[in-house]
C-alpha cells in the first residue's frame, strides 16, 4: 500500500523520515519538524495505514504497516529517520529494505506479553473515545498543539488499528541485532512499558546505542520537548548536521 506523506523542507537537503505511533499521525511530529528543518534536513511524515489520510485495512499487523514504509519509500534515501512506538515496530521490520544511514527508536513497542496486549489493549480502546478535556487532564504535560493534534488524528484513525498493535497473545519483534550500515538508537522512556533493563542489556549487546531517558516518558517529544530536544542533539551531534 502507498502511503500519505507530507513533506517539509528543501528539496535537495538530507531527508529525515518520521514514523509516528499509534493514534497519531503527520501532525504529531509538528515541533520536531522545526527542529529538524533548522538542522537542514528535509523532514518526511507518513501517515501509517489505518492513520490520517492513508487507506484503511480490512487487518492491521506489524509487517503490513513495515511492508508499507517499504512500498512507499523503497526507492527513496534518508539521512535518518525517527520511529516513535508503533511506529518504531514498524521502522525496525522495514529497516533492511529501506536506504537509510541512521535511525532513533523513540520506546518502541518491540515486545509485549499476552497481559500488555489484554491490558494496553482495553486501555487503547476507552482512548480511543476521549474528549479533549480528557486527554489534556490525563496528560497536564502536553503542549495545547499535542491535545489537538491528538483529537484530529483519532478522529481520522480506524479504531481496528488497535487490534493490529495488540491482538492478544503477545508479540516478540525485538531485532537480534542491529542492521549493518545503520547507526541505530534507541532512546528508552522512564521506567518503560515496552523495554525492560534486560531488553536494553541485549540489544546493547547486539550493537544497538542505547540511552535510557529519566526525563523522558513514553512520548517525551509530547512531554518534555526540551529533554528530547537535548537528546537529539546528543545522537545527532554537530557530525550529523548537513
Amino acid at each position: 500500500m502507498l502511503l500519505h506523506f507530507v513533506t517539509v523542507g528543501e528539496a535537495d537537503a538530507p531527508a529525515a523520515l518520521l514514523v509516528h505511533g499509534l493514534f497519531a499521525d503527520h501532525g504529531n511530529w509538528w515541533r520536531v519538524v522545526e527542529t529538524l528543518t533548522r538542522r537542514g534536513y528535509q523532514v518526511v511524515m507518513p501517515d501509517l495505514a489505518g492513520h490520517g489520510r492513508s487507506s484503511r485495512r480490512d487487518q492491521y499487523t506489524p509487517q503490513s504497516w513495515a511492508d508499507d514504509l517499504v512500498d512507499t519509500f523503497g526507492n527513496a534515501d534518508f539521512e535518518m529517520a525517527i520511529g516513535h512506538s508503533l511506529g518504531g515496530l514498524a521502522l525496525a521490520l522495514a529497516a533492511t529494505r529501506l536506504s537509510v544511514r541512521r535511525i532513533i527508536y523513540l520506546d518502541p513497542i518491540w515486545k509485549m506479553s499476552s497481559e500488555q496486549h489484554a491490558s494496553l489493549g482495553s486501555v487503547w480502546r476507552d482512548q480511543a473515545s476521549w474528549t479533549p478535556d480528557r486527554w489534556a487532564v490525563a496528560y497536564p504535560l502536553w503542549a495545547d498543539g499535542d491535545v489537538e493534534s491528538r483529537i484530529h488524528s483519532i478522529a481520522l484513525m480506524d479504531p481496528g488499528c488497535v487490534d493490529g498493535a495488540a491482538p492478544g497473545g503477545g508479540h516478540d519483534f525485538m531485532p537480534r541485532s542491529a542492521t549493518p550500515g545503520i547507526a541505530s538508537t534507541v532512546l528508552v522512556a522512564d521506567q518503560s512499558q515496552f523495554v525492560s533493563t534486560a531488553d536494553a542489556e541485549q540489544l546493547i549487546a547486539a550493537g544497538f546505542d542505547v540511552r535510557v531517558t529519566p526525563t523522558l516518558g513514553h512520548a517525551g517529544f509530547r512531554e518534555n520537548f526540551e529533554g528530547f530536544e537535548t537528546e537529539l542533539e546528543a545522537v545527532l551531534g554537530s557530525s550529523t548536521k548537513p
